[in-house]
């Protein structure tokens, strides 16, 4: 990679249903600059000017070098040099400054920025100043250049739109470069034990990850809790893949997971990725049906400038942006036949090529690949070949669908109404009686995306704290279910009661319908006897 491909496609990771985001494989958070700048406000009226720049600067400093530290070590760089001259490229894409780099003169670097927000916010709040305003730029600036080059690098601001020029502008240095009048703009960064703290903090945040990692690892070890992801497994068809899957997580070989859409197959890759050595890098996945066979080519392989109309520059594949981490191709059924042979041939030499490149990289990433079609059909039928298969499969992990994990669909009804009422702001609600026989018996055959559609449309439409059957989705509604007996007033459960205390009900009703006959019970509720026996006998032992 160059300097010039750097772009937000792959520096930032935003989860679709989001929580923690992060910046080249960092974790970072979106800030209002208006905020940003009441901060800086607040800390000049609270320290004084001098102070509170100083401290600025030393903010911008170690953000400048963690970014740095970070650049180094989660991307494919073509060279030193080109890491090393990024920050310029991220202070653009992180909307901080315009940067233009100019000719350096006797500085070690310089450049001239437009758009800054910190001069903004500063004429905003305090008008014109006699210094310079950047703190934070310059101090990033000085943070990168000085963690990138393993010298003491002092960028300082000869112009700023501040303090009245019409431009800002920044020079970098070696310390002992500047003139005698810089002293005081030096002591800023004043560096005593500055990097020997960012250096043990960042060692601290890599235990922390570890720690962390095995705090999941032990949390996925029981098994009938939910899983890392919001993946539930108490169903004992959920949890052998549950099992599986963490088994297979330290063992750094390709996996194959199948099952039908919607089932929940991306989830158990990430399950797989958490508990892998490869965690604190990047998790990223790619629809190989989604895309035609040029485009999904070039996600894929990356390609060089010019390769094609609207290749206007270089462009790392997805194989190079997933470096240290884990790689999902799903859909891999719909794959054409040249790119199988393509990726047969990476798979094989743990290289990638872009495409109108005649350059071998090598590639450092954990493949795994899913699909909802039946593999072995496809490959009788040529649409898949055999020995790239073969790759593919070096471990299986077969999803169930929903229907047969029963256990399953009332633990994630309530963790997908939790996180409706997270995600919305709807108020907490809860299913009656009604509605979870009605999510019990429903076959689902669009699996969990189903169930989960399902549900945030009851917890929209109900008009109270309570969802009845009235407020499922009307195929849901319309189904026709035998009315049985009614229920003596010792059995009667209140809406108030626990999906459990629900569960036990339905299934009592069901095998009162069936006259006792457990065989028939266990048919129609659409679990296995062995898991209807062990339930009664549970609740007839309480």
């Amino acid at each position: 990679m160059k300097t010039h491909d750097l772009c937000l496609d792959t520096l930032l990771d935003l989860p679709p249903d989001g929580g923690p985001l992060h910046f080249a494989g960092e974790r970072a958070v979106l800030m209002d600059t208006a905020a940003l700048g009441l901060l800086r406000q607040q800390l000049i009226h609270l320290l004084g000017e001098h102070a509170a720049r100083g401290l600025l600067t030393r903010f911008g400093y170690a953000h400048g070098w963690r970014t740095a530290h970070a650049m180094e070590h989660r991307l494919p760089w073509d060279s030193v040099d080109d890491w090393r001259r990024a920050g310029g490229r991220l202070h653009r894409l992180q909307g901080v400054v315009t940067f233009e780099p100019i000719p350096e003169g006797n500085a070690f670097a310089a450049a001239r920025w437009t758009d800054s927000w910190e001069a903004d916010q500063h004429l905003l709040h305090h008008g014109r100043s006699e210094q310079p305003a950047c703190c934070t730029l310059t101090g990033f600036a000085s943070g990168y250049l000085s963690r990138a080059f393993g010298e003491r690098i002092v960028c300082l601001e000869t112009h700023c739109r501040g303090k009245g020029d019409a431009v800002c502008r920044m020079e970098g240095r070696r310390a002992g470069d500047w003139p005698s009048e810089a002293t005081d703009l030096l002591s800023f960064y004043d560096q005593a034990g500055l990097n020997e703290d960012l250096t043990s903090l960042t060692n601290r945040l890599h235990r922390l990850e570890q720690e962390r990692r095995q705090a999941r690892s032990q949390e996925g070890s029981r098994s009938d809790v939910r899983e890392p992801h919001g993946l539930i497994a108490r169903s004992p068809s959920m949890r052998r893949v549950v099992e599986l899957a963490l088994h297979v997580a330290p063992v750094d070989s390709t996996v194959l997971i199948t099952g039908p859409s919607g089932s929940g197959k991306e989830r158990v890759a990430r399950l797989i990725h958490d508990h892998s050595s490869r965690a604190a890098g990047p998790f990223l996945a790619i629809n190989c049906g989604a895309l035609p066979r040029e485009l999904l080519e070039s996600e894929l392989f990356g390609h060089k400038r010019g390769a094609f109309t609207g290749a206007t520059s270089d462009r790392p594949g997805i194989f190079e942006a997933a470096r240290h981490g884990t790689l999902l191709l799903d859909e891999v059924g719909e794959i054409p036949h040249d790119v199988q042979i393509r990726l047969l041939r990476v798979l094989q030499e743990r290289t990638v090529r872009r495409v109108g490149e005649n350059v071998d990289r090598e590639i450092d990433v954990r493949l795994l690949a899913a699909t909802h079609r039946n593999v072995d059909q496809l490959v009788k039928t040529g649409a898949l070949r055999e020995d790239f298969l073969y790759r593919l499969r070096v471990l299986r992990l077969e999803v169930p669908t929903l229907r047969e994990r029963r256990d399953d669909i009332l633990p994630l009804a309530q963790a997908c109404l939790d996180e409706v009422a997270q995600r919305t702001g709807c108020p907490a609600r809860r299913f009656s009686r009604d509605a979870v026989e009605r999510l019990l018996s429903w076959p689902w055959p669009g699996n969990v995306r189903e169930l989960q559609n399902a549900v945030e449309y009851g917890a929209v439409i109900a008009r109270t704290d309570v969802i009845e059957l009235a407020d499922l989705p009307p195929e849901l509604v319309r189904q026709q279910l035998p009315t049985p007996p009614a229920p003596s007033p010792s059995t009667e459960v209140g809406a108030s009661e626990r999906l459990e205390d629900l569960e036990r009900a339905h299934i009592e009703r069901i095998v009162a319908l069936c006259d006792g006959n457990k065989a028939e019970a266990a048919r129609r509720l659409g679990i296995g006897r062995a898991t209807l026996y062990r339930k009664l006998e549970a609740w007839e032992s309480r």
